[in-house]
This record gives structure tokens, C-alpha cells and sequence, in this order.
């Protein structure tokens, strides 16, 4: 590194945030960032540590550890400390097609896992420096179009327009491929545009990212629902290729009485209108669900629930409260939640600080859920019943369930918006001939070639050393580049179909070798799947 005592000599420095009473009078963004200077001299606090855990990207205790995309993050951090931003920005985009989003909106899994954070209790300021090295990229104009020299011919339709999408879009054009994207909504983005507020992420950097993928020969269909006003099988007849990244809009909705009520939206719904009519007229419009003078309560204390929560505060809400299952978190590492694991401590987003401003309390209550929404005589939602949960170990799985305990009513005045945060899960297109797996799904569960899809039991899950995870990225790599025409940007799929089966049999065999080693080397409890 450029300053190996850089970790002890210079203190952690991050933007200047807005005061809540401020930034809640608007929809920007409001991180002012450091000026050039001090950015450097954050990125000489990356140490010269043996294992960068920051780029590890692996799951240890069932929760992602360290960048997932394995940004070469010590590369670029020395080189911001250098003032090398030219370099730096080519390290970043080698491995991150969309650095603008992920240093805006990405939780920062890498920071959780620094070194100089364990050893000193702050972090290197790993998603600030990204920020900095992407938006040079764009002030000083290297991050312009950058059409492929040469077209294989083949077409490809992509269907959604959000960040996966959008990235797949922009691989397969580098590629030569011509490529089409089909987005059912007005704008390209998906959930970034939509599911993600303006004050998270402006969406002119959205904008500024798509002008430069169709300056380099991506085209964008809007307001094509595939399988709805796009009839699927004409999108399958005009290309080559489909490829489905059709987002996570099926919503998982709440089984408790009173739920037909009117005045309960589901998140992405929620924030979508808004967001939509910020946009097109600047709120005049009047398409906006509204909370202005209104007791809101926010089912799910996740970072949607806080989006939902900073928006609501926005719209001039009378009072929100935001509804969490599980126990309230630690301040601090507990003993069998050990670094580099993710940490599980309480944290403090951006809504419900500006909560903490407004109304003076946390807007959070743990260990509760809703189990009925009462009407009013118009139908409109006025009350609902939540209840108290306690923790409940499973004897058997030896996992701690939330049970019920007692409840009470929170009275709310009519009319009133009482806004769903539920997870949400991908749908199904239903598209002739394409296989479609939902997130949930392991790689091993699944074969991409015979389009089999099956689960794998309990038994047959195993934990083994972290490098069986690389183990096996190794192998499957190795075997497809065999088959990989490296003319034509493509892999032949009747010889891989052909060797697949011979293949398996000579993975399941190097596995399990490497998963009869000591058991002191499975402390990490990865399963056996191949992570895409």
C-alpha cells in the first residue's frame, strides 16, 4: 500500500450529511461529499492486510460477507491515496458495471467486513471512495460510449430494465450482440427508478447511465409488458436469445382480517407513486399516495420499511410507526456473531433519524406484527390490531421462531394510510420455452441445460472449508470455457449438453473428496451450491 500507517495515522472522515430538519423539505439527495484532498487521504487508511476480506464476497453463517461483485477494493483505494483516479476508475469498472448505483445504494457489505474496521472500529470508507472514483470517471469523460468495434449478428431481448437487466444488457452488447430491452413501466430502472426514492438515488444518474448504454447501440422498448400488451412469443420469434430479468413485483401480501381495506398499499406501490409523480409534474399532478396529515404505520422494519418511513415524513405525515418482528438488535458484536460476519447490531437509517427529528422518538417498536385491520363505515382503514412476540426456540431445528403473545389496538385518524412493507418476490412470465427459477433457488438445485429443477433435501446439505466454494467455481468455469466460442461470444450448447453428465459425475467426486477433510476446517458453514 502507498501509506502502510495510514490506518493509525489518519481518523475516518465521511460526507457531510444534510440536518433531517432540511433534507426532509425536499426529494435530493443529501450527502455532501469531501472535497478531493480529504477523499485521498481516506483511501491511505486501507492497511496492507494479508486477507482483504472486504472483497471476499462469500456467505459465512448464512449472510453475505464482503463485496458479492469482489471489487478489487485495496487496488483502488491505493490508487485514490495516490491520486491515480484514471487508473482507479479502469480497477473499478472491471469488475462493477454500475459503480454510481452500487455507491449510492449498496448496504456496504465491504466496510463490514474491513480489516482496519476490526482492528480499529472504523472501517476504510470503501463506498465514499467508490463514489468519488466513478463520478471523476464522468466529470473528467472517461466513462463515455463505448460501442463494440464489430456486431456477431445475433440478437438478444432482455426482458426488464432493471439493474440486472441493465447489466446483462450492457455485457452481452460488449459482446457484439445486439441487444433490446423491454421494461413494462414508463422508464428504464426497474426498482431503481421505482422502488428506490429520489433521495437515495437521483434518477438524472440513472438517465445519465442509460443515454450512454443506448449511445452504444442498446435499444429500450418501454411500456412493454412481455406476456401483457407484448405478446411473449412474438418477443421469442424476433430473437436469437431471451433472457429474463423480469424483477421481483409480486408482492407477498398479509393474511389478517380487515385486509380488503382501503388505505393499505404495498411498498413498492407506495413508492412508485410517488416517485413517478415527483417526476412527471413535480408532485401537481395529484397521483401521489399521499400521507400528508396522516398516522402512517409501516409493517416491516427492513430499508424499504425506512424509505417508506423518510417519504412519509416528507409528505408532512401527522406520525409514523414502523412495526419489526424480531428482537431489537445489540449496540455490539455479540460473541457468536464474530467478524467478518455481517454484523447484527442495531443501526440507525437515514428515516428514522429524521423520525427521531420530527417527532422525537424512534419510530420503531419490536417484536410485533398486525393481526387485523379494522374499517370504518366507508371501508377506509381506521384502526389495527397488532400483537406482542416473543422468542420461541425450536427444539428440533434448534432456530428461535417469533411467537404471539397479547395485543392491543393502535387507533388511527381517518382517513388514514396504513402502508404494507412486505417482502417481495420474483414472477413468473410464463414465457414458451424458457425456464424460469425463482432467487430463492440454489445453482445446485438447478441444471441449465436440462431445465430440471429440484430441491435438494436437508441430508444432503453439507458444510465444508471457504475454499470449496472456489473449489467449485473453478470446475464449472474450466468446463464451460471448453466450450465457449470465443469467435462467435458463445457457447456451444448441444456439446455442453453432450459432456454435462460426465462432468457432474467427476464434480461430485472432487467435492467429495475435499468435503472428507477435518471437520476443523467447516467452521465456515458454507452449503454446497454454486453461487451465480
Amino acid at each position: 500500500m502507498g501509506k502502510p500507517t495510514g490506518f493509525m495515522e489518519i481518523a475516518r472522515q465521511t460526507s457531510t450529511e444534510l440536518p433531517p430538519e432540511e433534507r426532509i423539505q425536499n426529494f435530493n439527495e443529501f450527502h455532501i461529499p469531501l472535497p478531493q484532498d480529504e477523499q485521498q487521504a481516506q483511501g491511505a487508511r486501507c492497511m496492507d492486510c494479508g486477507v482483504p476480506f472486504c472483497q471476499a464476497g462469500m456467505m459465512i453463517g448464512g449472510m453475505a460477507s464482503g463485496c458479492p461483485l469482489n471489487n478489487l477494493i485495496p487496488e483502488w483505494n491505493d490508487l485514490v491515496y495516490q491520486g491515480k483516479c484514471d487508473l482507479a476508475v479502469h480497477r473499478l469498472r472491471a469488475t462493477n458495471r454500475f459503480p454510481e448505483f452500487t455507491s449510492r445504494v449498496c448496504p456496504a457489505l465491504c466496510e463490514a467486513a474491513c480489516t482496519c474496521g476490526y482492528t480499529t472500529g472504523s472501517p476504510v470508507t470503501v463506498k465514499e471512495n467508490e463514489h468519488a472514483i466513478v463520478e471523476y470517471g464522468y466529470e473528467s469523460g472517461l466513462l463515455t460510449a463505448c460501442p463494440p468495434p464489430t456486431r456477431t449478428g445475433k440478437t438478444v431481448a432482455v426482458v426488464g430494465a432493471g439493474p440486472a437487466g441493465l447489466a446483462v444488457a450492457d455485457y452481452l452488447n460488449k459482446r457484439g450482440h445486439k441487444v433490446t430491452v423491454y421494461e413494462r413501466e414508463d422508464r428504464v430502472g426497474g426498482l431503481l427508478m421505482y422502488g428506490i426514492p429520489n433521495m437515495k438515488l437521483e434518477k438524472q444518474v440513472i438517465d445519465r447511465r442509460v443515454n450512454i448504454m443506448k449511445a452504444e447501440g442498446i435499444d429500450f422498448v418501454t411500456c412493454a409488458d412481455v406476456g401483457g400488451n407484448t405478446p411473449a412469443q412474438d418477443v421469442l420469434d424476433a430473437h436469437d436469445a431471451v433472457v429474463l430479468a423480469c424483477g421481483a413485483k409480486q408482492a407477498r401480501d398479509i393474511n389478517a382480517p380487515g385486509r380488503d381495506a382501503q388505505g393499505i398499499y404495498f411498498a413498492v406501490d407506495y413508492l412508485t407513486s410517488v416517485t413517478r409523480s415527483l417526476l412527471d409534474s413535480g408532485f401537481s399532478d395529484g397521483k401521489a399516495v399521499s400521507a400528508k396529515d396522516k398516522k402512517v404505520l409501516v409493517i416491516g422494519g427492513g430499508d424499504t420499511g425506512n424509505d417508506c418511513v423518510g417519504t412519509a415524513i416528507r409528505q408532512g405525515c401527522a406520525s409514523v410507526t414502523q412495526l419489526e418482528m424480531m428482537p431489537c438488535p445489540p449496540t455490539e458484536r455479540a460473541a457468536a456473531n464474530a467478524w467478518p460476519e455481517w454484523p447484527k447490531v442495531l443501526k440507525t437509517d437515514y428515516g428514522q433519524e429524521e423520525a427521531i427529528a420530527v417527532f422525537g422518538h424512534d419510530p420503531r417498536i419490536y417484536q410485533t406484527t398486525v393481526t387485523e385491520f379494522i374499517k370504518d363505515k366507508k371501508g377506509n382503514v381506521c384502526k389495527a390490531k397488532i400483537v406482542k412476540l416473543k422468542s420461541v426456540k425450536d427444539e428440533k431445528t434448534g432456530r428461535f421462531k417469533q411467537k404471539k403473545r397479547f395485543g392491543k389496538s393502535i387507533a388511527n385518524k381517518a382517513p388514514s394510510t396504513l402502508i404494507g412493507i412486505l417482502q417481495q418476490k420474483c414472477e413468473s412470465l410464463g414465457l414458451p420455452g424458457i425456464i424460469y427459477v425463482p432467487l430463492s433457488a440454489k445453482a445446485s438445485q438447478y441444471n441449465h441445460l436440462t431445465g430440471e429443477y429440484t430441491p435438494k433435501p436437508l441430508s444432503q446439505r453439507w458444510n465444508t472449508m471457504p475454499d470449496a466454494q472456489r473449489v467449485q467455481r473453478d470446475l464449472y468455469s474450466a468446463f464451460l470455457l471448453q466450450h465457449f466460442d470465443s469467435q462467435a461470444g458463445i457457447y456451444n450448447l448441444q456439446s455442453l449438453q453432450r459432456d454435462y453428465p460426465q462432468f457432474l459425475q467427476y464434480h461430485d467426486q472432487s467435492i467429495r473428496r475435499l468435503s472428507e477433510m477435518p471437520k476443523t476446517l467447516s467452521s465456515m458453514g458454507i452449503r454446497k451450491s454454486i453461487r451465480a
